[in-house]
């Protein structure tokens, strides 16, 4: 088996789940393959040098071969570790190496049970739909994909926005306001909950379009099926405005139309027996904290 490391600077807290994950990998013979970067850190954090087969630095020298990725860190590792798998299909596990994530969800305390059920085949494999960003220019270069949401922001100005918007070629709304988020499924607990947006179970098929700071108190996040094919056309004060898929942000004119729709690949997670979604619902947003519960 051949396993591939991503991962990002970690805290002292965390340095005996690291000496855990290699010797785990080593004791049961698996090949392991790591960020270049992440290796040196381990090394200077941790004064130890893993027995490793190889490293890579970016997806083009990632190994064709990998099993299965481990990204190590928070959930926003993980949405960096989606431009690494891309289009090849490797299933990813995420490992919080700090607070509770919804992508990165085993604890430190859980992952010599994870790796040992990885080694058993004793697992799943759970696909994330991603949103596909198109434009004239190319915005995004060779990835414009998100696996959580597109954002469309006001960029020079304190002044709100308007942002057209079609599905499917027939006008759905115009909405005046800071800004607007696009998400799929996994993105829905991220910055379009923080907005007011609605949660939504992975694997449902839709989009959420949640405006931010909408200046129509009416105006309210809305639910679509994937399949539709959506069209921004954004105004303002300001000919410059600000495009995120996930951590990656672009200018853009009001020269530029957005076309938002399904990707045509997948993101696979690996996942386990128990329910991990759920119960880090329960967990980040203390329900059941009531004592009527």
């Amino acid at each position: 088996m051949k396993i591939a490391i991503y991962g990002k600077r970690f805290n002292e807290s965390f340095n005996d789940a690291v000496y855990k994950i290699f010797e785990k990998l080593n004791k049961n013979k698996v090949e392991i393959y790591v960020l270049q970067k992440f290796l040196n850190f381990i090394k200077e954090q941790l004064f130890f040098s893993p027995n490793v087969n190889g490293y890579f630095n970016d997806y083009k020298d990632l190994p064709t071969d990998i099993d299965m990725v481990f990204s190590i860190g928070g959930d926003g590792t993980f949405l960096e570790c989606v431009s690494l798998v891309r289009k090849t299909g490797i299933p990813v596990l995420g490992i919080n190496s700090g607070r509770l994530g919804f992508l990165a969800y085993i604890s430190k305390d859980e992952i010599s049970t994870a790796i040992d059920n990885i080694i058993k085949g004793d697992y799943s494999i759970e696909p994330r739909t991603l949103i596909q960003v198109c434009t004239s220019n190319n915005l995004f270069g060779d990835f414009n994909y998100a696996l959580n949401e597109l954002t469309v922001h006001k960029k020079d100005t304190g002044a709100m926005i308007t942002i057209e918007v079609f599905m499917n070629d027939e006008f759905l709304n115009t909405y005046w306001a800071d800004g607007l988020i696009i998400s799929t499924p996994t993105g829905s607990t991220a910055y379009s909950l923080s907005a007011g947006g609605p949660i939504i179970v992975p694997g449902s098929g839709n989009f959420v379009i949640t405006p931010i700071a909408p200046h129509n108190l009416t105006v309210r996040p809305i639910v679509l099926s994937d399949s539709n094919i959506l069209k921004l056309i954004v105004k303002g004060r300001s000919q410059n405005f600000l495009a995120s898929l996930d951590s990656n942000s672009e200018v853009f004119d009001s020269s530029i139309e957005l076309i938002v729709k399904k990707s045509d690949f997948s993101i696979n997670l690996v996942k386990f027996k128990k329910s991990y979604f759920f119960s880090t619902l329960r967990n980040k947003l203390m329900w059941g904290l009531d004592k009527r519960n």
